[in-house]
């Protein structure tokens, strides 16, 4: 048995709750054990002048983190998984997702009670170009701006006035406890979360078995399920978490994975939306068949343009 993990993070409010989270839960399963936090400064953490899609590259909240791993200075490492490229190193594994949190998108606003109150040309803060394809196909005329930051200063500018309204992830709300004077859930079949949205995935190397075995009680099989789903849609489009791709999967009593995905140009532009369905050991091989179809549509053209712009 193991006496002291040292888990990696991000430093920001929400990265800390989630790894605080793991923490506690492991210490509460594992009497005795000491658990450590790493706080790591990530490209995405340092680059906050520029749009995300602008700086370009996959992984740029976890490649820091991930050589904490490989060089041993971290036993474990707790991502959200929308951060996570489909792509890990070779000696790395994510092999647990814990139960997923809301998956939703909110509209926060101080003065308007949701999307459609918000009146013509409103300022409306976003620094995911999948919310803005979105938010563009559902409300052309709103004035979509980049805001960055970590969720907590988000919410702060919206409150300060500096936006009419804002879209941030519900899952962060939640964990955080924020809030503002007006909040609407945008969610399916309206509104597409990110791949993998509200869910947690812990990563570690191939080689450290004991750390499976620690975290193993962790995992949480229609949660892996639905991210398996959705990343395997993320996966054959070849897309990043910095592009106007949505998916969203949900699983029945029978076992079967329904699987919706979404693309679209960055201003809402010939939308796509494709629905897959299978059974729940096909997940990955659905997503990717669903991929396919979605750029055999004309995704693989409104994909190529984005990367162009970018």
């Amino acid at each position: 048995m193991m006496k002291t993990v040292t888990i990696a993070t991000r430093g920001s409010m929400l990265a800390l709750w989630q790894a605080e989270h793991i923490k506690s839960l492991l210490q509460a399963r594992h009497p005795g054990l000491a658990v450590e936090l790493l706080k790591i400064k990530t490209t995405g953490d340092k680059i906050l002048d520029v749009p995300l899609a602008k700086v370009g590259g996959k992984g740029l909240f976890v490649k820091e983190i991930e050589e904490a791993l490989l060089d041993g200075r971290a036993d474990l490492a707790v991502h959200s998984m929308k951060d996570v490229p489909t792509e890990l190193p070779p000696e790395l594994v994510v092999g647990v997702n814990p139960v997923r949190e809301a998956p939703t998108d909110s509209l926060l606003s101080v003065r308007y009670d949701g999307l459609d109150a918000l009146p013509q040309g409103a300022k409306v803060g976003t620094s995911s170009l999948r919310r803005q394809a979105q938010l563009k196909t559902l409300r052309p005329d709103l004035d979509i701006e980049s805001l960055r930051g970590n969720l907590d200063t988000r919410v702060r500018k919206l409150l300060e006035g500096q936006y009419d309204a804002i879209v941030v992830a519900t899952a962060g709300l939640n964990r955080l406890g924020l809030t503002a004077p007006k909040v609407e859930i945008l969610g399916p079949p309206r509104f597409l979360p990110a791949v993998a949205q509200g869910a947690l995935g812990i990563e570690y190397r191939r080689d450290r078995p004991e750390i499976a075995e620690l975290l193993a009680f962790l995992n949480h099989p229609e949660t892996a399920a639905q991210v398996a789903a959705e990343r395997g849609f993320l996966t054959g489009l070849d897309g990043g978490c910095q592009v106007p791709i949505a998916a969203w999967s949900t699983l029945d009593a029978a076992g079967q994975v329904t699987l919706t995905g979404f693309v679209a140009g960055v201003n809402g532009e010939n939308p796509i939306r494709l629905t897959a369905s299978g059974p729940v050991d096909e997940a990955w091989g659905i997503g990717t068949r669903l991929a396919d179809a979605v750029l055999a549509a004309g995704g693989k053209a409104i994909l190529d343009e984005v990367y162009a712009q970018g």
